[in-house]
């Protein structure tokens, strides 16, 4: 599965290691050091022009990732949620037949 992560950006779930908000991250040394070491490491893309809302921090064959969402972190796990059932519906349905 995917989720779309703002202007035209989407990732595999299953890459997600975490999603956070960052008015309430952004308060920690440790987050602000994180971020500012990506940053350096030229691993942060930002996904929109707008008010960044959170952050999502995803792995693939290339290594970390941390994309910059205008979403807010509730709205994206919601729609992870959302998927999650829709698959398990699926399966079920499929499961039936």
């Amino acid at each position: 599965m995917y989720l779309h992560l703002g202007e035209n950006t989407v990732v595999r779930t299953d890459s997600i290691i975490g999603i956070f908000d960052l008015d309430n991250t952004s308060t920690s040394k440790w987050t602000k050091q994180y971020l500012s070491n990506a940053t350096a490491l030229k691993r942060v893309i930002n996904v929109s022009m707008e008010l960044p809302k959170s952050f999502i921090v995803c792995t693939d064959s290339n290594g970390t990732r941390v994309y910059i969402s205008q979403l807010n972190s509730v709205t994206l796990q919601k729609r992870m949620a959302e998927q999650r059932q829709i698959s398990d519906r699926k399966v079920d349905l499929y499961e039936t037949r």
